[in-house]
């Protein structure tokens, strides 16, 4: 299983004196209070903030502590706002988009989960995800890992939860003005795939479960059903939808009347909880009442707090360990603030700080890609990566078109398309053609579909949207 999205499991040092000022009160478990959430929230960023190098980063090549970003903004927090020392030089949000901008982040041999990371995290710290840098577009990283044989995942179906995160990404990531940024038809297939792959018990596991009878009737996860919660619920599915009431009830069956926490594959834990959590606040089911109040006066918040050191803010992993560590703190902290698994960037507080970042036009000469689905009006959707070299500030849709004809990732999503060159509407693509007023359309960034011409500019970071029909 693909884990690379769960590094919390690893212990992590913590500074020396971190630790010690953390040990020095557990405070005890009751149904927590908005003032002990507020102090936890308080504690918690604080601790987070003890987590930054001298150098102002978070994250590395590699799995590390961006996730951090999650959890602030969830907290109210502008990663933007967090510097070593008060250097705003070398504060959070801008070491980390100069990471992501580097050629070789995040690895040699990437996977899914590392662009969805990076997407999530990136826009909890104001980056916007399609506008990284002239070169850096995490939405269309993650398109070119659409699974064409099996349509609605991304990377190899058999590590689902790449799909889940592709869901949470695509869904949670929205535009600079709130807006949805991908199409209707790619959310659809990615909520059907979700829905698919659910067990018989209203959970989710890690690995693919979808069309195998032995696997659906294992047991659920706690973590992954509360991410699949989540992804459905960032991709617009209600709390009430049936399947979710069927993951709450799930999570329900898990609970420890006694303490809140939910008994996870791992033991009980924070992290589990806190990713239940998340998966709950994403859909607006209160984690302090009703079902998740116990007879004992018990809630999952309430376990997280009572894990949480005070007033070192620091959360344990196990209520037996005697010291936090970063990724139970990150898990816990953004479930005890109400967050799901990104939330909207905090204005900052840092005097002429924007609330986000982004690259505002193509450099010449500088190769990028951008996000590209082409849907049929048939149940033929295709998604992919096109990858080009812009030879000015802007681009226009057929320019992009031709260049997808030999260079997108997966390829086949742009055949052909006609005219092939020109300025004038486009009247075919992969060889379906207009029919009265059935019509190839375009949509960017989740505008309303409109004709499509040859000649409509195209900007840095655009994800942009073909549909056939009226």
């Amino acid at each position: 299983m693909n884990r690379s999205l769960t590094p919390r499991r690893l212990a992590i040092a913590v500074p020396a004196a971190v630790g010690a000022f953390a040990l020095a009160v557990v405070p005890a478990a009751a149904t927590s209070t908005p003032a002990q959430i507020a102090t936890s929230k308080t504690n918690g960023v604080a601790y987070l903030k003890s987590l930054q190098a001298a150098d102002g980063s978070y994250a590395g090549f590699g799995l590390s502590n961006e996730w951090a970003f999650s959890a602030f903004a969830a907290a109210g927090t502008a990663v933007v706002d967090v510097a070593p020392g008060g250097d705003t030089t070398k504060n959070a949000r801008t070491v980390y988009r100069n990471l992501l901008s580097t050629s070789g982040w995040p690895s040699a041999s990437p996977v899914v989960t590392d662009y969805e990371r990076g997407t999530l995290n990136a826009y909890a710290a104001g980056i916007d995800p399609a506008r990284v840098s002239a070169s850096r577009n995490l939405i269309a990283n993650i398109y070119s890992y659409w699974q064409t044989p099996e349509p609605g995942y991304f990377g190899p179906s058999a590590n689902f939860n790449g799909t889940v995160f592709a869901a949470l990404a695509l869904g949670g990531a929205k535009t600079q003005t709130g807006s949805a940024r991908i199409p209707q038809a790619l959310t659809n297939s990615l909520v059907a795939r979700i829905r698919a792959n659910q067990h018989n018990d209203g959970g989710w596991q890690y690995s693919k479960a979808e069309g195998n009878p032995t696997a659906l009737a294992t047991a659920g996860d706690i973590d992954m059903t509360g991410a699949a919660m989540a992804a459905l619920c960032a991709s617009g599915v209600p709390g009430t939808d049936t399947d979710v009431v069927q993951a709450k009830n799930f999570l329900k069956s898990k609970l420890v009347t006694t303490s809140g926490a939910f008994n996870s594959m791992y033991g009980v834990n924070t992290s589990s909880n806190g990713w239940a959590v998340a998966g709950l606040n994403a859909c607006g089911i209160n984690p302090q009442t009703g079902d998740f109040l116990t007879t004992a006066g018990k809630t999952p918040i309430d376990f997280l707090i009572a894990n949480q050191y005070n007033p070192g803010g620091g959360f344990k992993y196990k209520p037996a360990d005697t010291s936090p560590t970063a990724y139970a703190s990150i898990d816990s902290l953004r479930a005890v603030a109400g967050g799901g698994f990104t939330s909207t960037p905090p204005v900052p507080v840092t005097p002429g700080a924007p609330q986000w970042v982004a690259q505002s036009t193509f450099t010449s000469g500088t190769a990028t890609k951008l996000a590209l689905t082409v849907d049929d009006g048939a149940g033929g959707l295709k998604v992919c990566s096109v990858s080009f070299t812009p030879t000015g500030t802007t681009t226009t849709l057929g320019d992009v078109l031709n260049a997808a004809t030999t260079a997108a990732t997966p390829a086949g999503c742009v055949t052909s398309v006609t005219p092939s060159s020109g300025t004038g509407t486009i009247t075919a693509v992969n060889g379906k053609a207009n029919s009265g007023s059935n019509t190839w359309k375009v949509s960017v960034d989740g505008s309303a579909f409109a004709g499509a011409a040859r000649n409509k500019v195209i900007n840095v970071g655009d994800t942009i949207a073909l549909r056939w029909g009226a």
